[in-house]
């Protein structure tokens, strides 16, 4: 049976996290806040759980899942060569609302789904998230919903998706921007935006240095 704990409560909180980080060892499956919205979460190294992740979420594996970070310096053990622009992404948006599509460190032993040697990165600014990273290490992190239906910005709408899939809730209270992250994909010559999000298009477009129209976008690609 999934238990809930309340973030806003020290005590709860820090029984949260606990039971989560130990939720997670066993490979199963968290449900926690971000900056964003509300992620469904496994331990990334676990192919089991990536899989009831997915599962959970009614979702293929031509849909692999994002990782979460809990430093800049993760992306080095993660990442085949960590380009330029990576680098100024991750320090002018880290932590926060910015994902970077990158080539994976051909090493890893994981299994996110059919990334054709990708993986999608982001660092995000949530202290309860944050803490769980930190504890645990790289977390493949989907949006807690249903595919097809609504993201959640609560824990009640997360949990009304996905009910006892997840055996942990941490409740953080409301998604702050319920907006979902802007997706940035550097694996070709050009950066492209997959999806505009949290992140405004131009700010990524400031800080690679080139125009906004220059900055080519999933549908004009």
């Amino acid at each position: 049976m999934s238990t809930v704990y309340d973030c806003n409560d020290p005590a709860s909180r820090a029984a949260g996290l606990d039971a989560a980080a130990r939720v997670l060892r066993a490979g199963r499956l968290v449900v926690l806040p971000t900056d964003t919205l509300y992620g469904i979460a496994a331990d990334a190294f676990d192919s089991s759980a990536v899989s009831a992740l997915l599962k959970a979420k009614h979702r293929g594996r031509d849909m692999p899942v994002p990782v979460l970070v809990g430093s800049w310096n993760t992306i080095d053990g993660l990442v085949l060569s960590v380009r330029p622009q990576a680098r100024d992404l991750v320090r002018a948006f880290w932590p926060g609302g910015l994902s970077l599509v990158v080539e994976q460190a051909p090493s890893l032993a994981w299994d996110l789904g059919d990334t054709r040697g990708t993986v999608m990165l982001r660092m995000p600014l949530h202290p309860v998230a944050l803490e769980l990273l930190r504890e645990i290490g790289p977390m493949a992190v989907s949006s807690a919903n249903v595919s097809g239906s609504p993201p959640a910005r609560t824990v009640t709408e997360a949990r009304d998706q996905l009910g006892e899939s997840a055996t942990v809730y941490l409740d953080g209270g409301p998604a702050e921007q319920a907006i979902a992250s802007t997706i940035v994909d550097l694996t070709g010559d050009r950066p492209r935006v997959l999806r505009a999000g949290a992140v405004p298009t131009a700010d990524v477009a400031e800080v690679l240095g080139v125009s906004v129209d220059s900055l080519e976008t999933k549908e004009n690609a």
